[in-house]
């Protein structure tokens, strides 16, 4: 009798074969790992792209309102300054067309007349004939 001798079948091959594939070796785990980080890195690298941008975005909108902000306040002072202007101007020519109004309603009462020709003295030299045609 000898030694027991081992019967390899063909499935228990297949099998141990699957088994030594699985296992992943010291090198493939390292590898592995490696390639993980390298993914993180890259995601955290993209994400911080995305953020620059995003920022730069921010600051790219804030520029504009900002300059349009101001816009609108030179161009709102402008219009307040030209109101401002023209109600002068209002003013000042309603003042003076009051005066006038009251000058001609002068006119036409009694002794206005007169009263007109004694603010014309400066035309006419006073002691001299005034002819008043009608």
């Amino acid at each position: 009798m000898g030694q027991p001798q081992r019967i390899e079948e063909p499935f228990r091959k297949e099998h141990s074969r699957k088994i030594r594939k699985s296992i992943p070796s010291a090198s493939k785990k390292i590898d592995t790992f490696s390639k993980v980080s390298e993914f993180q890195k890259e995601e955290v690298r993209r994400e911080l792209l995305y953020s620059y941008m995003g920022l730069i975005l921010k600051f790219g909108l804030l520029i504009v309102f900002a300059t349009s902000l101001v816009n609108l306040g030179l161009a709102s002072h402008q219009r307040v300054k030209r109101n401002l202007e023209l109600s002068y101007l209002l003013e000042k020519e309603s003042r003076k067309l009051h005066k006038l109004r009251l000058r001609f309603d002068e006119i036409f009462t009694n002794g206005g007349e007169q009263s007109f020709f004694k603010e014309q003295d400066q035309w006419i030299t006073p002691n001299s004939v005034r002819v008043i045609w009608r």
